[in-house]
């Protein structure tokens, strides 16, 4: 198995829809509260990688005065190392916290013990700061195998990749972005933005408005295929 973002199949990832599905029919379920139903409401994950970074208290004032949880896909090296009372308030006020890896390398290029010099920092970082080690990693470009499955299953870490880029890496237009991101934004997609790009943060107060108006419910990764648990070593995506 080889994935990316844009060219996986569906049978080579787990749909929210299909794993809230599974849930629910597994025998002895038990449908607990994990905030919205994404079976009633139109459920769609915010999602920021790369970070923390200088810039990301504002899109966390942002967040807090629009009462929208994401859920943040964190790197290490200049990141949770250099800014971890962000990352603290990001546990404190209620946002999810993955794993983006130490510097970002493409995993897929790595043996297995490579790999895990890349994700162990950060799981220790953030457990170190916030008290709890992710469950929930994103590997860069999106580039995922089965041997990097296997170290995530190892590792206890679920693959998230994503449905919706605005490339805000590429662009400072904040209309661009915006215009991009609600041009590909549909019923259990997870959008993906970077929270240290300058066009991005000023772009958000206006994607979840437009979001609202438009039905949907902003939740993090876990709410969007809850009653399920993301399994270490699997890959959802939209």
């Amino acid at each position: 198995m080889f994935l990316t973002a844009g060219c996986a199949t569906l049978h080579d990832v787990t749909a929210p829809r299909d794993a809230r599905e599974a849930a629910r029919a597994a025998p002895g379920a038990e449908n607990a509260d994990t905030g919205p139903d994404c079976e009633v409401a139109k459920c769609v994950a915010l999602t920021f990688d790369g970070g923390p970074s200088a810039p990301t208290p504002k899109l966390l004032d942002i967040l807090k005065e629009k009462k929208v949880h994401a859920t943040f896909f964190l790197q290490g090296k200049g990141h949770t190392d250099t800014y971890p009372r962000t990352v603290l308030r990001m546990a404190k006020e209620g946002h999810e916290i993955g794993n983006h890896t130490w510097s970002h390398k493409v995993l897929t290029e790595l043996s297995a013990k490579e790999m895990e010099a890349e994700l162990k920092p950060v799981q220790d970082d953030v457990r170190r700061i916030t008290g709890r080690a992710p469950v929930l990693m994103r590997p860069p470009q999106g580039r995922t195998d089965d041997d990097v499955s296997a170290v995530m299953k190892r590792l206890g870490l679920a693959q998230i990749l994503w449905s919706v880029t605005a490339k805000d890496y590429e662009t400072t237009d904040t209309a661009l972005i915006t215009r991009r991101v609600l041009e590909q934004t549909h019923r259990d997609g997870i959008i993906l933005l970077h929270d240290r790009y300058k066009g991005t943060i000023p772009a958000v107060p206006g994607i979840i408005d437009a979001l609202h108006r438009r039905g949907y419910t902003i939740v993090t990764v876990s709410q969007l295929v809850a009653p399920a648990v993301p399994e270490p070593g699997g890959v959802y995506r939209p």
